[in-house]
């Protein structure tokens, strides 16, 4: 497991430009163990949710 600093860090890394709020704008949205109230806006807006080992087989 990651924590949200170096998640971030990885995906900038790799070009991304990381966000704290989800918007219609938003590709995707990485989810841990406990996902908070952003999971509910990112399903409402049709935004792509990545579990975070998802997120590893990508970035490998």
């Amino acid at each position: 497991n990651f924590t949200r600093d170096e998640i971030s860090n990885l995906l900038k890394e790799r070009g991304a430009r990381v966000q704290n709020s989800v918007s219609k704008k938003t590709d995707f949205l990485i989810v841990g163990e406990n996902p908070g109230s952003k999971l509910g806006k990112a399903k409402e807006l049709g935004v792509k949710i990545l579990q975070e080992d998802e997120l590893e087989e990508m970035i490998k």
